[in-house]
């Protein structure tokens, strides 16, 4: 017998893993026992197969492998019964060792999962930080660019003082009549009932003629409270009003909440 040659082919690789045929075994365990270099392979085969497994599941103990091996060998005898020999654990080596390869290998499996889950929460919580910072720094751009417009030189500060229907109500309106356009700090407004709406009037004291300026739309959910509206009318007073959402087409007197002419502030 060619030993070399039979331990080359592969065979034993298979009858460790388990995939060969009860005869097939049969012949190798009876090889085995004539040939001390084909016992030798095994052995160095299973040692091989052991250190994979040690190195693939940690937790798992040093001799886990080995009580298997040994139960086995205790259980299943190898020659007729009239022998006092036993089979070698080796017949069923494979077995045990592709049980303990896929342990090791699940281990592997749902370690490699919570670092995916632990990689993915961090992507996540790194795009929300990244969100709040572009947020936080376009709501400052926002914010100096505001106080830009406000601090300009061509801008009317108008003070609109609370009427009848809400005396404690005020609010301040900056015209920049050289660029036609108003800011209207409402945030001494009360929150309007659902419904309701503001609106705001540039007017013309004499005869007293109101244009609408436009709506504080989402007045509830703007934490600022500041709105810019197109003004190009030649302004002497504005007023807000409390009407029907979608607005009025002339102001709701009963419902006028502050009004301020522009140098002055005046109650009606």
């Amino acid at each position: 017998m060619d030993i070399e040659k039979y331990i080359a082919s592969g065979i034993l690789e298979l009858y460790i893993a388990g995939a060969l045929s009860a005869e097939e075994n049969l012949d190798v365990q009876h090889y085995a026992l004539q040939y001390p270099e084909i016992q030798k392979e095994i052995e160095a085969i299973e040692e091989a197969m052991l250190q994979l497994t040690k190195s693939t599941s940690p937790e798992l103990s040093d001799t886990s492998f080995k009580k298997v091996l040994s139960r086995l060998d205790d259980t299943i005898p190898f020659l007729p019964a009239t022998s006092e020999k036993r089979i070698p654990w080796a017949s069923y080596v494979g077995w045990a060792a592709s049980l303990l390869l896929i342990i090791g290998m699940t281990w592997l499996y749902l370690q490699n999962n919570d670092l995916k889950s632990e990689i993915e929460l961090t992507n996540k919580e790194n795009e929300d930080l990244q969100q709040t910072i572009t947020k936080t720094q376009n709501t400052i751009v926002e914010k100096e660019a505001l106080l830009q417009e406000l601090r300009n030189k061509n801008v009317t500060v108008v003070a609109l003082g609370g009427q009848k229907v809400a005396p404690t109500s005020f609010a301040k309106a900056y015209w920049n009549k050289n660029k036609g356009q108003g800011i209207i700090d409402s945030q001494g407004l009360p929150t309007p009932p659902a419904g309701y709406t503001y609106q705001i009037w540039s007017l013309t004291l004499d005869p007293l003629t109101p244009t609408s300026l436009g709506l504080l739309d989402n007045f509830d959910t703007d934490t600022s409270k500041m709105f810019t509206l197109p003004n190009t009318n030649d302004s002497q007073a504005f007023g807000i009003t409390l009407e029907p959402e979608g607005g009025s087409p002339t102001p709701t007197m009963e419902q006028l909440y502050v009004l301020g002419t522009v140098g002055h502030m005046f109650l009606l």
